[in-house]
C-alpha cells in the first residue's frame, strides 16, 4: 500500500489551512459588518465566537484527519465502531467541497478578469456609472464568465497534480506570503491617505453606541456567524491537511494559529478599505458593490491608483485561489480514496467535471439570468451559496461535533488525545460539557437563522 504523502513543514500546514479559511468574504464582508456593528467593539465580540466556537470545532476536523489519515470521504469511516453509519457523513463533506466549488470557481475568475481589466488601465477616464457597467457587462459576457473559470479550475487541478509538497504546499506558500505583504503595502497606503485616519478610527475604535443603534442581538448573530463561517468548517477542509500533518504539535494550539492569520488578514482588509472610502467621502459598501464598483472608483481617482489598484485586486485573486486550491486538494484526496486512482487521472478527471458542474453558475447572470431559485432577482449563485453556507456547513460542522463529543461515535477520549498530543496549547478537559451540550445548540441556531433570513419566516 502506497505510503500517505505528508507535508514538509509545520508553516505549510499553516498557510494552507489559514489559505483554506482565508477568502472573499474576508475582505468584502468582515470590514462592512465590522464598521456597521461598532467598529472594534463588534471585533471584540466575534475574538469572542471565534475562540468560544470557531477554534474548537476547527481543532475537530484537525483531530478527526490526523487520526484516520484519510480524506473526509474516509477518516470518520476508519474511526467508528463496526456497524456505525457516521461514515456517510464523508459523502455529505465531499459534495459540500463539490457544491462550494461550482460557484467559488466563477467568483475567483471575476478577481483575474478585474486585475487584467485594472492593470491594463480599462478604468482610466471612466466615471462611477460607466465603472459599475463594467461589472454588469462582465456579468453578461457568457464567453467571459466561462472563460476565467476554466482558467481557474485548469491552474488549480494542474497545482494540484504536481503533488502535496512540490505543488499545493509550495504554491500555497508563494501566494499566502504575497498576499500578506501585498494586504500590509495596501493598508499602509490607504492610511496615509488625506483623511485617512478617520477612516481608521470609525473602523478600529469601539462603538458601542452604534452597536446598540443597530442592536445587541443583531450584533451578536452577526458576530456569530462570521465567526463560524469565516474558516470553512463542516466539509472536511481542514480535516485533510490535518492527515498530512505530523503530531509534534497539539491540534488546538495549530487551530488558535490559523485562525489567528485568517483574521488578521480580515482585519487587515478593513484596513485598506475604509481609510480609502473615508478619504474620498465613499460610503463603503458590502458584497461584490464594494469590490467591483467601489474600489475601482477610488483607485481612479488615487495618486498611483491603477497600480494600487492591480495590487488589491491580484491580491483578492491569491485569497480567493488559495481556497479554491485547498478544496481542490479536498476533493482530489476524496476522489483517491474513492476510486484507487492516481493523484494525476484524478486531477485531469476532475478538470472536465468541475468545469461542467461550474457553468450553471457561470451563466446564471446572462444565458441562464431567467431562473431564480429562491424567487426574486436570485441567481443560480444565491442558491448554491446558500446551499453551502446554510445547509452544508452548519449540518456538517454538527455531525463533526457530535461524532468527537460521544460515545456513539468517536467519543471524547479519543479526540481529546489526540488533540492534544505534541507541544502547545492543550485544549481543557473542563470544556467539555459547554462543547457537548452547548456549542451543538449554537450550531443550530446558526442553521436556523440562516433559513430564518432566506425565506423570511
Amino acid at each position: 500500500m502506497k505510503e500517505r504523502e505528508t507535508l514538509g513543514s509545520r508553516l505549510g500546514f499553516i498557510l494552507l489551512s489559514a489559505g483554506c479559511a482565508v477568502g472573499i468574504g474576508n475582505v468584502w464582508k468582515f470590514p462592512y459588518i465590522t464598521g456597521l456593528y461598532g467598529g472594534g467593539a463588534f471585533v471584540l465580540v466575534y475574538l469572542f465566537f471565534l475562540v468560544i466556537m470557531g477554534i474548537p470545532l476547527m481543532t475537530m476536523e484537525f483531530s478527526v484527519g490526523r487520526a484516520s489519515r484519510k480524506s473526509p470521504l474516509l477518516g470518520t469511516k476508519v474511526l467508528q465502531r463496526s456497524g456505525q453509519k457516521w461514515h456517510l457523513q464523508g459523502y455529505f463533506a465531499m459534495a459540500g467541497n463539490y457544491l462550494l466549488m461550482m460557484f467559488y470557481t466563477t467568483v475567483t475568475g471575476w478577481m483575474l478578469h478585474y486585475f487584467y481589466l485594472t492593470a491594463t488601465g480599462s478604468f482610466k477616464g471612466k466615471d462611477v456609472e460607466q465603472v459599475a457597467k463594467v461589472f454588469g457587462g462582465m456579468l453578461g459576457q457568457p464567453s467571459v464568465m466561462v472563460l476565467w473559470m476554466v482558467v481557474v479550475i485548469v491552474a488549480g487541478f494542474l497545482i494540484c497534480s504536481m503533488g502535496l509538497r512540490s505543488g499545493i504546499e509550495k504554491v500555497t506558500k508563494i501566494m499566502m506570503t504575497a498576499l500578506i505583504v501585498l494586504i500590509v503595502a495596501l493598508a499602509v497606503n490607504s492610511i496615509l491617505l488625506p483623511g485617512g485616519m478617520e477612516g481608521l478610527k470609525f473602523y478600529l475604535l469601539p462603538d458601542f453606541k452604534r452597536m446598540y443603534q443597530v442592536g445587541i442581538g443583531a450584533t451578536i448573530v452577526a458576530a456569530m456567524n462570521q465567526s463560524f463561517f469565516t474558516l470553512s468548517l463542516g466539509i472536511g477542509a481542514m480535516a485533510i491537511f490535518g492527515s498530512y500533518v505530523d503530531k509534534k504539535h497539539t491540534l488546538f494550539g495549530e487551530s488558535v494559529r490559523v485562525a489567528a492569520l485568517d483574521t488578521f488578514v480580515a482585519v487587515f482588509a478593513g484596513l485598506v478599505i475604509f481609510p480609502a472610502c473615508y478619504s474620498f467621502g465613499v460610503k463603503a459598501d458590502s458584497g461584490p458593490n464594494l469590490v467591483f464598483i467601489t474600489l475601482p472608483n477610488i483607485f481612479n481617482h488615487m495618486p498611483l491608483g491603477r497600480f494600487w489598484g492591480s495590487l488589491f485586486f491580484i491580491f483578492m485573486a491569491f485569497a480567493a485561489f488559495s481556497t479554491v486550491i485547498a478544496v481542490f486538494e479536498n476533493i482530489i484526496s476524496c476522489c483517491m480514496d474513492l476510486t484507487g486512482c492516481s493523484r494525476k487521472k484524478v486531477s485531469f478527471t476532475n478538470i472536465a467535471l468541475l468545469t461542467v458542474l461550474s457553468l450553471p453558475c457561470a451563466l446564471g447572470f446572462n444565458l441562464l439570468s431567467g431562473i431564480h431559485p429562491l424567487g426574486g432577482n436570485s441567481s443560480v449563485l444565491d442558491f448554491e451559496d446558500f446551499l453551502v453556507s446554510n445547509i452544508v456547513l452548519p449540518l456538517g460542522s454538527l455531525i463533526y461535533l457530535l461524532f468527537c463529543m460521544y460515545k456513539g461515535g468517536w467519543g471524547w477520549k479519543n479526540f481529546i488525545d489526540e488533540a492534544n498530543t505534541g507541544e502547545g496549547i492543550k485544549m481543557p478537559k473542563w470544556l467539555r460539557p459547554y462543547m457537548a451540550y452547548v456549542l451543538p445548540i449554537i450550531i443550530i441556531c446558526i442553521f436556523v437563522i440562516g433559513l430564518k433570513d432566506t425565506f423570511n419566516f
